[in-house]
């Protein structure tokens, strides 16, 4: 899969004035006269690794092996935190001056490249492209070429109370077509087969997107212009909530409830069914349910099979000197490295983006979360997306409250997405 760019909104005016008065910056790489790779390379590193002490060490160390085996080239790894890193990024490619990698989500990708903000990064990897999870290099694929190299992947999955199940004679569901079996059964214990946070605030990636994917829908069209979760595809994924709702399926409150484990109808022994657990949650909620509680399964499959996961992208800035390029191609290949990326996954708990890196973690979680990433979707890369989030997530909150029907909901929400997409 490759993307189109559209337009970004997510710069400032002053930034996207500086940038686009630059000429288009060149992706071609200065080989050293002798072969070696030489320069200063500069990283900005954001939280990967919650314990700040811990990732503090954890960079230090990994600076101090770079430069033993890559003696002529100086790395800089440089701690940022979250607050306000759109800004700090923005601010740094319109001055042209700061990082020559940074560390980036796919839409932010689509941002900054649009803006003539990143290079591609496809030299880098050249050798060992076909080791990576496909859908963490279509993440950042743009008009055919790489604009970054995933570090590491957020992957989430079904986790579930098999004690509800096992209590009321039932398999763990498995389809969309076993869960609107399930619910009327569970239902009748005063328990909803399936969690559901429809908060605005909750990111759609985590709610609602996973079963747009599952229906065989998509945000955006193809090329990235037009709305496409408007569909016979996104009806159908809204009616399947607002069905379950009506029966019990889904918490009552489902409609206003907020993320998190404690205090949630799931810690309550109330819910059958996570659909998009993180390691770390999975772990809230075997301590409040019981360790052999909870099992995990593979993602949830409608139409088709799909989760959500989004991959950390290394990507090269528009600040990076020709005669630092190779430098630079040397820090993406060593951070990328199944090397490096079993040591990042084992401390920042996170899952590799390279088929060839063993998923840390318990042996009996483990093809449960392979699962996932055969099938993980980053979302779809586009300077609009979060843009669109905030205009869609109310109409599902509508729908789930009755206020509206699935297909009435979806038509409102898409033209007023499609007009914050004209916009950009």
């Amino acid at each position: 899969m490759t993307h189109r760019i559209v337009r970004a909104t997510a710069l400032t005016g002053v930034a996207l004035l500086a940038l686009t008065a630059c000429s288009s910056p060149s992706a071609e790489t200065e080989k050293p006269v002798d072969g070696e790779a030489k320069g200063e390379v500069t990283l900005w590193m954001y939280p990967v690794i919650r314990d700040e002490a811990a990732s503090k060490s954890f960079w230090e160390d990994t600076e101090a092996s770079f430069e033993k085996a890559n003696p002529s080239i100086d790395l800089t790894i440089e701690l940022q935190t979250f607050d306000k890193r759109d800004e700090q990024i923005s601010a740094a490619l319109a001055a042209n001056s700061g990082p020559d990698i940074v560390l980036i989500t796919p839409d932010q990708a689509a941002t900054y490249l649009n803006v003539g903000g990143l290079l591609p990064v496809d030299d880098a990897i050249a050798a060992e492209r076909d080791v990576f999870y496909p859908a963490t290099l279509d993440a950042a694929t743009f008009e055919d070429e790489l604009y970054g190299v995933p570090l590491f992947q957020n992957v989430f999955t079904t986790a579930y109370n098999k004690a509800l199940f096992e209590d009321a004679g039932l398999d763990l569901p498995k389809t969309w077509d076993d869960i609107r079996d399930a619910a009327p059964v569970l239902a009748e214990s005063g328990a909803a087969v399936l969690d559901y946070v429809g908060s605005p605030e909750q990111t759609l990636n985590l709610t609602f997107y996973p079963l747009l994917w599952q229906a065989g829908g998509t945000v955006f069209s193809e090329d990235g212009t037009e709305i496409a979760f408007d569909s016979k595809e996104g009806v159908e994924a809204l009616e399947f909530l607002v069905d379950l709702k009506k029966e019990g399926g889904i918490p009552a409150d489902a409609a206003t409830q907020t993320t998190g484990i404690e205090g949630s109808p799931v810690a309550a022994g109330k819910v059958g069914i996570r659909s998009t657990t993180s390691p770390a949650e999975l772990a809230q909620m075997r301590a409040a349910l019981g360790e052999d509680a909870v099992v995990v399964g593979p993602p949830l499959k409608g139409e088709a099979q799909a989760t959500y996961g989004n991959p950390g992208l290394l990507s090269l800035t528009s600040i990076n000197k020709k005669e630092n390029r190779a430098a630079a191609y040397e820090v993406l290949s060593f951070l990328t490295s199944a090397d490096f990326q079993t040591e990042l996954n084992a401390t920042a708990g996170n899952f590799p983006t390279r088929t060839d890196v063993e998923i840390a973690g318990a042996e009996a979680d483990r093809a449960a979360y392979e699962a996932a990433l055969e099938v993980a979707n980053p979302g779809e890369p586009n300077p609009a997306a979060r843009q669109v989030m905030a205009v869609l997530a109310p109409y599902i909150q509508a729908a789930l409250r009755g206020d509206i029907s699935a297909e009435e909901a979806l038509e409102k929400a898409a033209a007023e997405a499609q007009a914050a997409l004209d916009r950009s």
